[in-house]
């Protein structure tokens, strides 16, 4: 009964790892890589097998040697009578026991090492980078192609003796030839002949091992930065060289064993060795960095930190970012601002971050659809103006509830429907977004031409759906029809057929669904789709990118395309940062919503984004194409993976329009550059004008997210797309820098730009932007204004763009009702607040607020040096001011300060028939106040006014 179960238990095994195999083969296949994975499973199989033959083989080999050698006779003794009992249990089954714990042994090992078969396959293809390490002189394609292969290799072979030499011991323990007791030689000519040889090998390796480290410090963390340091150049790289010749002759020791008797000269080679590595490379370096670098470490570090710098930023691609001196003279002259404002583009005040919610409520249609909860940023052309554009798809979340079997989940509910987009700077009437492409179906009138709206392959598509079949109805869109839906039928190159039994068997065992082998609803033709989010389609057709965790859809003569950003990342660049790829990416957006991808926590001290990939979300096509022309590890990849990356050349105008700079790498490069726009040895050393970026205001205890938005940087003439964000001085709430990236393809593309504010007039951080939004007398009256009847308001991005010599900040202030049982809320405008120097607006659109700081009717001037004649209550009371106002004016903020505090006097007592009182007083201020304001005067009228805290009494 036992043999029959292993039998079964071994077919059983072997028809899964089948079906895991051919399956995966089968989707390759589908999507035109079947190269690629069959490209890997070559160099998985090579290396389990060559690492698991060469373990077992040597192993055994030493095994049987020992075996071999035992000697013919063993005195008696109590611990040869202990062992002959299992020497009675092991010999009938020496063979089966052996070859049973090598087969295991090199089971693991092969396992171990296949995962390795990256750094096999960019050895053998590697190509060189053209930059050389200042301290071997090598370059650099060394240190990230052939040192990790050679440590693959050293680490195998350094198992390999270790266990041989286990191995041994044990048996010539187990046979009599080492002993622990009895008189005379604890070991036997043979036996110690043997295990000399294997510890002379393993010496030997450690010296190969002892050079290789020499090479390896310049990755070392000793120093004041990463790389070698002056400790690891002066006392542990001499040390290392030494400790190899050591270990050189210590091995020959082991080996003249061979030919002499007694283990006393092999004894005191390795007794030197192990002194040798405590003393020189232990003791000597920490004595030459306490005694040496420590008391005068700047003057000792300087060139290293130097080679630190130069490294990172190259190694990173930032050694091109222009530090720009800005906001020294910010221009003052109202009409020259004006006419500047007059000038400002179209400011994406529409923020995707928080009107997900919003597309969500007014263009999901139907409740089985679905947007996500931050959606992407794009530019198309409308009406002959390139605008900035707020996209979303409108995916299928699976069959409604309480309507749901296998067949509508799997069959008729299989694909999305829609492109909705909205324009990033305007806003419909009732604050909601002004939509350029919506509802179903989609009309041939519609300003973003669409042909293909099904979507098939998204980012929330369902684990798998059968598709496809002759005469299956799916889902195409609802409509007012007598059936309420219109129906079809896929008809794309994507899939895997799954019309025979065979698939329908596979397929049914990988998803453990038996409905798939027994439904008799899937016909002639029917495909299966799965694994079809855009960034897993990328991650397994190129295994050797780290995808960005925000896929966009972009719609592209006619179809909608996801197209993804691929990076190359090493961390074995010399000289350079280490960082977490997790950390260095982590903001609101990713810690907040679901559809933005958190990276891996890998630690990387190289990026490029070498190749933008596609995928059609119709029908799943997947193209590469190479974007890094000069990046050496893509080149090493396209020679692994050769003909699976299209040259940049063969890239349609039309798509490559849509390309924009990634975020995750933005992330990362604005990381590194907190600290590396600092290129001086000695200003680093001491930290001087170090960053760090900013909490996002509108979530405390988050980093936060770069942005996208058009906009005219210094010295440009017309504005562009670009990624945006700004840096605080460390531990510091004032603005140290804003940096920007040309994410428009061309000629600026990918050139970092960074505008680097006076260190003694830093202008306010976000934080302290959003404080004065909040406390500006008059914003916060009609924030309050906002909040009432359980409204609340929810900020959307603060948005820092470079104007008239200084900065203008806008931030969107969405407003979302309190949800009921029946309706669910979303947010809609409320106002845009603006804020430049001291002056600060808010309206209910960007020009209005405009108006009200550049154009001289509302907006408040910046504070006088000394205060006028009329004393506090002729001022404006917020910036100042210093003008006179009018009699009415002075009157209304008399009146809504008395009825504010009257409110919160109240409202402190619990007084609400008070509170309901004052808060018609309030109101009727303000209405004066505006009314006082908008009539022609001989100065500018105060912009703020005070407001309560709290809410209204209910009625």
């Amino acid at each position: 009964m036992l043999p029959i179960l292993v039998v079964l238990a071994v077919l059983l095994t072997v028809f899964l790892v089948f079906t895991s195999v051919y399956t995966n083969l089968l989707w390759h296949r589908s999507i035109g890589f079947s190269d690629v994975y069959t490209t890997q499973l070559q160099a998985k199989v090579a290396l389990f097998f060559g690492a698991g033959l060469l373990m077992t083989l040597v192993v055994g080999a030493n095994v049987a040697v020992a075996y071999r050698l035992r000697p013919a006779y063993r005195p008696l003794s109590v611990e040869q009578q202990g062992l002959e009992r299992y020497r009675a249990v092991i010999d009938p089954r020496r063979r089966l026991i052996a070859w049973s714990l090598l087969g295991v042994l090199g089971l693991l090992t092969g396992s171990s090492v296949a995962g390795q078969w990256p750094v096999w396959l960019a050895f053998l293809n590697r190509t060189s980078f053209g930059v050389k390490d200042p301290q071997f002189n090598k370059d650099v394609s060394f240190y990230v192609f052939t040192y990790p292969f050679l440590r693959l290799i050293l680490g195998v072979v350094f198992a390999t003796v270790i266990l041989s030499i286990v191995a041994a011991v044990m048996v010539h323990y187990l046979y009599g030839g080492l002993r622990l007791q009895g008189p005379g030689d604890k070991a036997s000519p043979p036996a110690r002949a043997h295990l000399s040889v294997l510890f002379g090998v393993f010496i030997l390796l450690k010296a190969v091992a002892y050079w290789l480290d020499r090479y390896g410090l310049v990755h070392s963390e000793r120093g004041v930065t990463a790389g070698a340091s002056y400790t690891d150049v002066n006392a542990l790289l001499p040390a290392k060289t030494i400790l190899a010749v050591i270990a050189l002759l210590c091995a020959v020791m082991f080996f003249s064993n061979l030919l002499r008797r007694g283990m006393m000269l092999p004894g005191v080679g390795f007794t030197l060795l192990v002194l040798s590595a405590i003393l020189l490379g232990g003791v000597y370096p920490l004595l030459i960095q306490q005694f040496q670098v420590k008391p005068d470490e700047l003057a000792k570090e300087r060139e290293f930190i130097a080679r630190n710098i130069e490294a990172t930023r190259k190694a990173y691609g930032v050694d091109g970012a222009k530090v720009v001196q800005y906001g020294q003279e910010p221009v003052t002259d109202e009409k020259k601002l004006r006419e500047e404002a007059d000038r400002l583009g179209g400011v994406r005040v529409l923020d995707p971050n928080v009107v997900g919610e919003t597309f969500q409520q007014l263009q999901r249609i139907r409740p089985f659809y679905q947007f996500p909860d931050t959606l992407d940023v794009d530019r198309y052309e409308v009406d002959g103006k390139l605008v900035d554009t707020i996209v979303a798809l409108r995916e299928l979340s699976g069959a409604p509830e309480g309507d749901r079997s296998w067949v509508k989940d799997r069959m008729v509910y299989t694909h999305g429907y829609g492109f909705v987009s909205a324009f990033g700077d305007r806003f419909a009437n009732g604050g909601v977004p002004d939509f350029i492409t919506k509802n179903m179906p989609v009309s041939p009138e519609q300003k973003i031409k669409l042909e293909r709206p099904e979507i098939y392959f998204g980012e929330r598509s369902a684990t798998y759906s059968v598709v496809g079949g002759r005469g299956q109805q799916e889902l195409n869109y609802p409509d007012n029809s007598e059936s309420g839906q219109q129906s079809s039928t896929y008809d794309g190159r994507g899939g895997i057929a799954i019309d025979s039994f065979f698939r329908k068997l596979l397929y049914a065992t990988k998803f453990q669904d038996k409905n798939l082998l027994l439904s008799g609803a899937i016909n002639d033709g029917a495909k299966l789709l799965y694994d079809r989010s855009p960034r897993e389609m990328v991650q397994k057709a190129a295994p050797w990118l780290t995808i960005d965790g925000d896929p966009y859809p972009a719609v592209v003569n006619g179809r909608i395309l996801w197209i993804v950003d691929g990076y190359t990342t090493a961390n074995s660049y010399p000289y350079s940062e280490e960082t977490s790829l997790e950390d260095a990416t982590r903001d609101t957006i990713t810690d907040t919503r679901s559809a933005v991808a958190r990276q891996t926590d890998d630690r990387i001290n190289y990026i490029r984004n070498s190749v933008k990939a596609t995928v059609d979300a119709y029908d799943g096509t997947v193209h590469l194409y190479q974007w890094d022309e000069n990046d050496p590890i893509a080149k090493t990849w396209m020679k692994v993976f050769d003909d699976t990356v299209q040259p940049r050349s063969s890239i349609p105008p039309e798509l490559e329009a849509h390309f924009r700079y990634p975020q995750d790498l933005f992330k990362v490069q604005r990381k590194i550059l907190a600290k590396y726009h600092v290129t001086d040895p000695s200003a680093f050393y001491n930290g001087e004008g170090f960053w760090e970026v900013p909490q996002d205001p509108a979530a405390k205890g988050k980093r936060q997210p770069p942005y996208y938005q058009s906009l005219r940087m210094p010295g440009q003439d017309s504005e562009s797309f670009a990624l945006t964000t700004v840096f605080n001085p460390r531990n510091n709430p004032q603005l140290a820098a804003f940096m920007a990236v040309g994410s428009t393809p061309g000629k600026d593309y990918g050139q970092i730009q960074i505008l680097q504010m006076p260190r003694n007039a830093q202008p306010a951080g976000p934080g302290q932007v959003q404080n004065s939004f909040e406390t500006d007398t008059k914003v916060k009256a009609d924030l309050f204004a906002l909040r009432q009847g359980g409204t609340k308001t929810v900020p959307g991005n603060l948005l820092t763009i470079p104007f008239g010599g200084s900065l203008l900040y806008v931030e969107p202030m969405y407003t979302m009702a309190a949800g009921g049982a029946e309706n669910e809320p979303y947010p809609i405008l409320g106002k845009i607040l603006v804020r430049f120097g001291d002056k600060i607006a808010a309206a209910d659109t960007l020009e209005e607020a405009l108006e009200q700081v550049f154009g001289g009717s509302s907006a408040p001037a910046s504070p006088p040096e000394s205060e006028p004649e009329g004393g506090d209550d002729d001022q404006a009371s917020a910036g100042g001011g210093g003008q006179q106002l009018s009699e009415d004016a002075r009157k209304a903020i008399a009146d809504l300060q008395k009825a504010v505090s009257d409110y919160e006097a109240a409202q402190k007592n619990g007084d609400y028939p008070g509170m309901g009182d004052a808060w018609k007083r309030i109101k009727d201020a303000q209405a004066a106040l505006a009314a006082a304001q908008s009539r022609p005067a001989d100065s500018p009228s105060p912009a703020a006014s005070p407001s309560p805290t709290g809410s209204p009494p209910e009625n």
